[in-house]
């Protein structure tokens, strides 16, 4: 048994934010129907690396999903959606607010035919509000949340970081909200609601003490490259060999073992460097001490001395570096899986590790409609019925 089995989600998303949220899902059992355009489908089946005709990114961001090919603009197709929403615990979309609403499709038609549906939407902007009909992707949410002002240096332009990590945030925001509307629903005796999660707020959620700190001192915090004041010392260092290594030496008791480590035991033992506070206001030196140290050294000798000292260290992962490590290989962390054609092929492992009821890939991402007679014989209809729906365009 997996924690969600039974539980049936169907995802009306493309692209990252709403069927991030739905692997989620799907990799802990739920039955998850992906509706798909019979015109191509997810425009992520086309992004970045290819293989035979088909992303590798879509492999992972499918798996555990069955591909129904719906025609939303007819309308026998806008019926089989709503007969599958009908049957459906949780609804997952990520359209601009609005769209379902004109199809019909709106909280208040599946609601009414199905009072415990979870619907979970995710937009730019939210449901609400003077932005909700802007189109905002991830880039603008986590413009607009403050992650983007905060990476980089201070002496250029803000930066993104090598993920749409906003979209991803905000996909873990999803799956959260509608696993708690669904215990409300399941525990607490409580009817369906809706879960609404802008892409701008879930970034916003995780910038840590930027609000308090700004309205109480009038704070703003800046770009700081790789180190972050306040918490020191904790920075990237370059060695000999030229390997970056994260060094995060800010614990009170940390900081005296890495001192030790690095031949200072002059300042291990001052007091003025006992507490984060007074180590702050001397970063400069103590990283000027740590940059000299790891220079001298190449990267294998530096992360064993800091093994031994017990002082959090590591180099900065490349994803060949991944397929290396032991760590990765023990935590099960690169599934082996098979690509149609029977090509081999490693996959991300499951997150997070549940003891008991382990979430698994039971399949890698679907072929376009790969399910459409399953899921609609499931549905009641005949082979007669299908042959003339495909026939209409409506799948």
């Amino acid at each position: 048994m997996k924690p969600m089995q039974g539980v049936k989600v169907l995802e009306l998303g493309t692209l990252i934010a709403g069927p991030f949220c739905t692997r989620i899902l799907g990799e802990f059992g739920a039955d998850v129907i992906k509706v798909e355009s019979p015109d191509g489908g997810d425009p992520l089946r086309q992004w970045r690396k290819l293989h035979q005709g088909t992303s590798l990114w879509w492999s992972v961001q499918a798996r555990n999903k069955k591909s129904l090919t719906v025609n939303l603009k007819h309308p026998e197709g806008l019926a089989i959606v709503r007969q599958l929403a009908a049957e459906a615990d949780i609804v997952v979309e990520n359209f601009r607010p609005g769209v379902l609403e004109k199809l019909g499709l709106g909280w208040d038609v599946l609601s009414a035919a199905n009072p415990g549906l979870v619907m979970v939407r995710l937009s730019g902007f939210g449901q609400t509000g003077p932005y909700r009909d802007r189109p905002g992707f991830g880039a603008i949410g986590e413009s607009m949340g403050g992650l983007r002002y905060v990476t980089g240096f201070p002496d250029r332009p803000p930066v993104r970081t090598g993920i749409s990590i906003g979209d991803s945030i905000a996909a873990l925001w999803a799956a959260i909200g509608g696993l708690m509307a669904l215990r409300h629903r399941e525990v607490n005796g409580g009817v369906g609601q809706v879960v609404d999660v802008a892409l701008y707020e879930a970034v916003f959620a995780m910038m840590e003490s930027m609000v308090p700190e700004f309205d109480v001192a009038s704070f703003v915090r800046e770009r700081t490259g790789n180190i972050m004041p306040g918490i020191t010392p904790s920075n990237t260092h370059t060695t000999r060999d030229g390997r970056h290594i994260i060094i995060g030496g800010n614990g009170d008791a940390i900081f005296k073992r890495l001192m030790l480590a690095v031949g200072r035991p002059d300042l291990a033992d001052d007091p003025g460097l006992a507490s984060n506070a007074g180590r702050d206001l001397r970063a400069i030196e103590l990283y000027g001490v740590i940059d000299a140290w790891v220079a001298a050294r190449d990267g294998e000798s530096v992360l064993a001395t800091l093994e031994a000292a017990e002082v959090p260290a590591s180099s900065v992962y490349s994803v060949a570096d991944m397929f290396r490590d032991a760590q990765f290989a023990a935590r099960g962390m690169l599934e082996q899986a098979t690509l149609p054609d029977g090509t081999p092929m490693r996959i991300p492992g499951v997150v997070p590790k549940l003891t008991e009821t382990p979430g698994s890939t039971e399949w890698l991402g679907p072929g376009l409609g790969e399910h459409t007679d399953e899921l609609l014989r499931g549905l009641g209809f005949d082979p007669e019925r299908i042959v003339a729906l495909r026939a209409a365009g409506a799948i």
